[in-house]
């Protein structure tokens, strides 16, 4: 239970400090941190837990990155269910506390997004769905690859959580205008259940897209990464 306890709490601070960066501090009038700050702040969370507790359950947080570290060979599958189920149950929670927080400033709407994930008319910029699902699989592809080849045995030891944060911190760099950026299936499932309507209608996007790519990514890496010529 210590390895599930440890992806619960380390998804709840992905949702706590990614998209509470995203509701609270974006746009604080003058001086809030806008898309750099929140693309940092998703950055952090992963690295701070990598180092929390990465030797512990191995720092998923994601249900794509542990579909992807299963395909890519190094993840059981028969563990794949219950850290799934504990890092959506994390993010849920999470969201739920952020939305007590939120909720404490007058004038407060949930529907208005909660940084919530969408496509067409519920993309930061108006993006198209196909713009988005493009998105979200070469994004998490990309990630998985990074994932894959920054914790390989001949890659310089220790750097990981560093590589990996950075890499998140791209990755939202790049794509939160498309979808507000996902790659995480239980980081969009923790915000959608409290907006409802149009976030969960959307949701099986940021579901299929992220797994689709991760498997990709796990795909590509195995064939370059392998040790034979």
């Amino acid at each position: 239970m210590k390895i599930y306890l440890a992806e619960f709490l380390g998804t709840f601070w992905l949702v706590l400090g990614g998209c509470g960066s995203a509701v609270l501090a974006a746009a604080f009038p003058d001086v809030g941190i806008g898309f750099l700050g929140v693309a940092l702040a998703f950055g952090l969370t992963v690295l701070t837990m990598a180092y929390a507790i990465g030797h512990i359950s191995g720092c998923h947080l994601n249900p794509a990155v542990s579909v992807g570290l299963w395909a890519g060979g190094r993840f059981p599958a028969n563990q794949l269910l219950p850290y799934i189920v504990a890092q959506v149950v994390g993010a849920v929670v999470a969201g739920g506390v952020l939305y007590v927080i939120a909720s404490g400033k007058p004038g407060f709407d949930v529907s208005a997004g909660f940084a919530a994930n969408g496509y067409g008319a519920h993309s930061p910029g108006g993006y198209s769905l196909l713009a988005a699902l493009v998105s979200e699989i070469v994004m998490t592809m990309m990630f998985l690859l990074v994932i894959l080849g920054a914790t390989d045995k001949r890659a310089p030891q220790g750097m990981a959580p560093i590589t990996i944060g950075f890499c998140l911190t791209l990755i939202h760099l790049i794509s939160i205008p498309v979808t507000n950026t996902s790659v995480n299936p239980a980081r969009s499932t923790g915000v959608a259940v409290f907006v409802g309507d149009w976030a969960l209608a959307q949701l099986w996007l940021f579901w299929l897209a992220p797994i689709v790519g991760a498997i990709l990514g796990a795909v590509i890496y195995r064939f370059i990464g392998s040790a034979e010529d």
